[in-house]
C-alpha cells in the first residue's frame, strides 16, 4: 500500500522524499513497479474505485464508518479499518458533522409553552414529534441563517428555510414547508427552544391555525379529566402553566 501511495503521487513529489517519509527503500519501490500486481493489490485497487464512487456520490461527506455501511449494502464485506486505510491512501476524508450553533435568544416578554418532550427526542411513529432549530452556515454568498424542522421518528428534515436575516418569518417558512410536505394529523408536538422567533405571536398563531400542540394540550377538552384541557387540568392541580 505504501508503494502504491508513492506511485500515485510520484509526479507531485520526489520518490526519494516519499520513500524516506514512508520508511521504504527506493529499490524496493522500483522492484514493486516491475513485478505483476498481486491478487490482493488487484482487489484493493478495485475496492478503492468503489469507495471513490460512494464518496463522490455522497458529496464527499462520508467517512469510513458510513462508507463501510454503503459497501455492505452493495455486497462487500470489509472491516472499518480496511476501508479507512484505503481511504487514507486514496486521499479521501469524510466531513465531520456540523454542530448547530446557538443563535436564538429568548424574549422574557413572550409566553412559552411547557416542555412536553423532557429531553426525550424519540418518537414511535412519523409526524408525532417535530423539533426545530436555527443555525448559521458559511456559503459562497456569505453567512446565511438556516431554520429546520426535523421529524424525530426518522430524523428526516421535513421543512427548512434560509435567509440573511434571523426573523420570525424564517421559522414560519420552515414550518409551512413541513406542514405542506407532511400534512400531519392534529396529535403532533412541535418542539423548539425558547428563542423569540419561536415564541413570537406570528409563529404561535401559525401553530394555533394548524391545530398542533396549542390545540391538543391547551384547547381540546377530555372527559377523563372533567371536560377541560390538559393544560387547565395541570394548572388547577399543580399550579403549573
Amino acid at each position: 500500500m505504501r508503494y502504491e501511495c508513492i506511485d500515485r503521487h510520484r509526479k507531485q513529489y520526489p520518490v526519494r522524499v516519499m520513500c524516506g517519509a514512508l520508511k521504504v527503500s527506493r529499490s524496493g519501490y522500483y522492484a514493486w513497479r516491475t513485478r505483476p500486481e498481486s491478487d490482493r493489490g488487484n482487489t484493493d485497487r478495485a475496492l478503492t474505485q468503489v469507495i471513490r464512487g460512494i464518496h463522490r456520490d455522497n458529496r464527499g461527506v462520508y467517512g469510513a464508518p458510513k462508507i463501510r455501511v454503503a459497501l455492505k449494502a452493495q455486497g462487500y464485506r470489509h472491516g472499518r479499518h480496511k476501508v479507512a486505510c484505503l481511504m487514507r491512501l486514496a486521499g479521501l476524508k469524510g466531513c465531520p458533522q456540523r454542530r448547530f450553533k446557538v443563535t436564538t435568544q429568548s424574549d422574557p416578554s413572550h409566553p412559552v409553552a411547557k416542555n412536553l418532550l423532557q429531553q426525550n427526542f424519540t418518537a414511535k411513529a412519523p409526524n408525532r414529534q417535530w423539533a426545530s432549530d436555527i443555525t448559521y452556515i458559511d456559503t459562497q454568498q456569505g453567512w446565511l441563517y438556516l431554520a429546520v424542522v426535523m421529524d424525530l421518528y426518522s430524523r428526516r428534515i421535513v421543512g427548512w428555510s434560509m435567509d440573511r436575516c434571523m426573523s420570525r418569518y424564517l421559522v414560519i417558512d420552515a414550518h409551512t414547508m413541513a406542514l405542506d410536505s407532511r400534512m400531519p394529523e392534529r396529535q403532533l408536538i412541535h418542539h423548539s427552544d425558547r428563542g423569540e422567533q419561536y415564541t413570537s405571536d406570528d409563529f404561535r398563531n401559525q401553530l394555533v391555525k394548524h391545530g398542533i400542540e396549542c390545540f391538543y394540550n391547551r384547547q381540546r377538552i377530555h372527559g377523563y379529566i372533567g371536560n377541560i384541557s390538559p393544560v387547565d387540568f395541570e394548572r388547577q392541580i399543580t399550579g403549573l402553566n
